[in-house]
């Protein structure tokens, strides 16, 4: 197998891919890093997981010799990265399976290599009648019981322009979601304070319904954990993870191969499977599992069915927002 025909292999050092902490780690250590080896001649590389925002600061601050060569964005964080120059342009005419993403995914200064997906996660020994709605968050039954991110972190943000827009409001609006927070306020049970916390608070017992990240549900599940994901009637909230060649990086081209390896078709399908449940991004792959069941049984419906939100738009005004929630949302 080879990507990139023709290209040389040399490495000026290790390959560093800054993943995601936790179960990205060992989905990307696992799954891409084997079949990139395999399509590169045993290339040497090292996973480094940490935020993005902690991936930004890096590279800041060595650009013209940055320590990562691939850094993994979400929608707010890769805004920051584009904006402050930090990215080569991935090389899409010479890319086998850069045209098979879906038209979201398709974007040449970091091509989009999987999505998160957010809904309503609940205890169903707990909450019998499963969710449909945001608003069954506000019922009574659950005082106490509730439990939310901060908006430090991408889940946290996403939760509160989704609850803006149902009641009115949207990225340039968020008054509506921190009115609906007070009111909300007898039901919270905790304000964790990134999503690997508010799974914690489920496997505790704490809490037993909340916003969450699909991937992060089914890993629980997977351990026991006596929870499931639903749907919200108006939609899924999904945010496109995105893959870049750092600039600068003495291995661009292994970078591109990395990035080339996340995308083939063979790995998104393996990394959909028990135990990492990522959700493809190439449209040659087939929904099965969980995915199918509880995301979508198809790429149409997966199109149909997730919520975009703007964050060009939310970046302009999330740092104040985040000092606001800090100060106000309280348990």
């Amino acid at each position: 197998m080879s990507l990139f025909p023709g290209m040389s292999w040399a490495q000026a050092r290790k390959l560093v891919f800054a993943t995601f902490t936790g179960s990205w780690e060992e989905a990307h250590r696992d799954v891409i890093v084997p079949h990139f080896r395999k399509a590169t001649g045993n290339a040497d590389i090292a996973l480094d997981p940490m935020l993005s925002v902690d991936m930004i600061a890096k590279v800041s601050a060595a650009k013209a010799n940055p320590p990562i060569d691939v850094m993994l964005m979400d929608p707010g964080p890769r805004l920051s990265v584009i904006g402050q120059d930090l990215a080569a342009p991935f090389p899409v005419a010479d890319s086998k399976n850069y045209k098979d993403l879906l038209p979201v995914a398709q974007l040449p200064e970091g091509p989009g290599i999987f999505f998160q997906a957010v809904g309503i996660t609940y205890n169903p020994e707990k909450v019998k009648t499963p969710p449909t709605s945001w608003d069954d968050l506000w019922k009574p039954e659950y005082k106490g019981r509730v439990g939310i991110t901060n908006m430090n972190s991408t889940l946290g943000t996403a939760f509160m322009v989704e609850l803006a827009k149902t009641r009115g409001g949207g990225e340039n609006d968020i008054e509506p979601a921190f009115a609906a927070l007070k009111e909300l306020q007898p039901n919270l049970g905790a304000v964790a304070p990134n999503p690997g916390a508010l799974a914690t608070l489920f496997q505790q017992g704490q809490i037993d319904i909340s916003p969450g990240n699909f991937n992060a549900i089914q890993i629980l599940r997977a351990r026991g954990v006596p929870v499931e994901f639903a749907k919200p009637k108006t939609g899924t909230i999904a945010f496109l993870t995105t893959a870049h060649i750092t600039k600068n990086s003495p291995n661009a081209k292994l970078a591109a191969a990395l990035i080339e390896s996340a995308m083939a078709p063979e790995v998104q399908t393996k990394l959909m499977q028990a135990p990492f449940y990522v959700i493809p991004t190439n449209s040659k792959v087939q929904m099965d599992g969980d995915i199918a069941r509880m995301i979508a049984k198809d790429q149409e419906e997966l199109k149909a069915s997730f919520v975009f939100h703007d964050w060009s738009v939310i970046n302009q005004n999330r740092a104040g927002w985040i000092e606001r929630f800090n100060k106000e949302i309280k348990v």
